[in-house]
């Protein structure tokens, strides 16, 4: 989200806060949610992107809902659907309306295309209502869609292979075609949600949610572009009538906006200038000034990713949505362990819930040793973490990173556990901290840096013997 439209979502809410006796709260963040959808999508070379992928998002949330909702379609089911298709439509016709072409980075599609779009998803989401709603094969074939199309947008070779395609199948000239084209906004966190809501259902954790609250969900505009991966049965109760937004609510959004604010835009974008990058990386010879700029970088993600957080939580306060913590003082924790159970949270949780547990489980179930499985299942999780972030090199070294130092840490406490270290308690906090925060931060080089030769460089100068 740019810093104008954060602004504008936060007069909403301040305005929405005055009308909540006569409009109905539920209602209305679902069509706000629709239509920032839309909105905040980035523009694209691709003919129509813009306003397909959006529509992809809302069609893979109904059809996602439809293969696991617990009973029959209600009323209120079928005035959500109808909802749905005429904010789809109406920012079709927005191409007609110029004060309404907002709505849409790039001039929408007739509404022929929006139209047929919207038949071919009703006709998928009723097909999996009546033939799959429910079955183990339906919900777990879900699932691989969703991890498909992550592994397509994530991989740099299929990116823009599908690019190509896209760019084909509109009549525009396939070499063209370049990574940057799929700027599909928040599926990653979409994806999370959607695997967690199909996951749950197979578990039988899943309670009844309709397709009002539940698009809302999946969509919700404060955390659509960064987070954090609300849980669906923490979320949906939130949307219930009796929401006032009184002035301590409006002081406590406040402070957490224009803290998100402060850190993104002020301290992040600040920190940018000088961080380190692909460029500066190769500028500097001396240990001490690349020391600078691996501490400007790790301060600078920290500031962006905690920035957006604050901001999200924040708008969501506006409108009576409270979303959970996403950091917690992560650069302060004395471990390893305690800093994942700090930095990004959510995403931590998510893996550790429909990975990383199972995983080990099935290992154990093996007969495998504890240090194997504790190896293995903290290896694969972080390196799954790290390919999240983009099916790069760079990125999964950055996870086997924190795989391989977790492992280190579980088996240090292991061993301090059995043979206490004649250290004085504040003395021995300060010196894991002190590592903590070295590990991390040389951690960085791999997640800022996508070529192998970079990340020599930086590590050589960092130990004082590269030039």
């Amino acid at each position: 989200m740019t810093l104008t439209q954060i602004l504008i979502f936060a007069g909403l809410g301040l305005l929405a806060g005055r009308l909540y006796r006569w409009l109905d709260r539920a209602w209305l963040l679902f069509a706000a949610s629709v239509l920032a959808a839309f909105w905040l999508q980035p523009a694209s070379f691709v003919r129509n992107l813009p306003y397909l992928l959006p529509l992809a998002s809302l069609g893979l949330a109904a059809l996602v809902w439809a293969l696991t909702l617990p009973r029959r379609w209600n009323r209120q089911d079928a005035w959500a659907a109808g909802g749905l298709t005429a904010l789809v439509l109406l920012v079709s016709a927005s191409r007609f309306v110029e004060p309404l072409s907002a709505l849409s980075p790039a001039r929408p599609p007739g509404l022929e295309l929006a139209a047929g779009g919207l038949a071919l998803l009703a006709a998928a989401a009723v097909l999996a209502y009546r033939l799959g709603r429910g079955q183990a094969a339906w919900l777990n074939s879900g699932v691989l869609l969703l991890i498909g199309l992550l592994v397509a947008l994530k991989s740099p070779p299929l990116a823009q292979a599908t690019s190509a395609w896209l760019r084909g199948l509109g009549g525009q000239d396939p070499a063209l075609a370049s990574t940057l084209d799929l700027g599909w906004l928040g599926f990653s966190y979409i994806a999370f949600r959607l695997i967690h809501v199909l996951r749950d259902r197979l578990a039988g954790r899943l309670g009844e949610v309709g397709l009002r609250d539940f698009i809302t969900y999946i969509v919700f505009f404060p955390a659509l572009t960064a987070g954090p991966i609300e849980r669906v049965e923490r979320f949906v109760p939130q949307l219930q009538p009796g929401f006032v937004l009184d002035s301590a609510g409006l002081l406590a959004a406040g402070r957490r906006l224009l803290s998100g604010l402060v850190m993104k835009f002020v301290l992040a974008d600040g920190l940018a200038f000088f961080a380190l990058n692909p460029v500066n990386a190769w500028q500097v010879s001396q240990p001490l000034w690349m020391w600078l700029l691996l501490s400007a970088y790790a301060l600078r993600i920290f500031f962006d990713f905690a920035g957006y957080t604050s901001i999200a939580i924040g708008l969501g306060q506006l409108f009576g949505v409270t979303l959970p913590e996403n950091f917690t003082q992560p650069y302060r924790k004395p471990n390893l362990t305690q800093f994942w159970n700090s930095w990004h949270i959510t995403l931590a949780q998510w893996f550790r819930a429909y990975f990383f547990n199972p995983f080990t489980r099935w290992l154990r179930g093996r007969g495998a040793p504890v240090w194997l499985v504790v190896l293995l299942g903290q290896l694969s999780t972080m390196g799954l973490i790290g390919l999240w972030h983009g099916i790069t090199w760079n990125f999964l070294a950055w996870g086997l990173w924190h795989g391989l130092g977790l492992f280190a840490h579980n088996q240090w406490a292991q061993f301090a556990k059995a043979r206490p270290l004649p250290l004085e308690p504040r003395l021995a906090s300060g010196l894991g901290w002190l590592a903590t925060l070295v590990f991390v931060a040389l951690g960085w080089v791999w997640f800022a840096l996508p070529q192998p030769a970079d990340a020599a460089h930086v590590f050589g100068v960092l130990a004082g013997v590269g030039r």
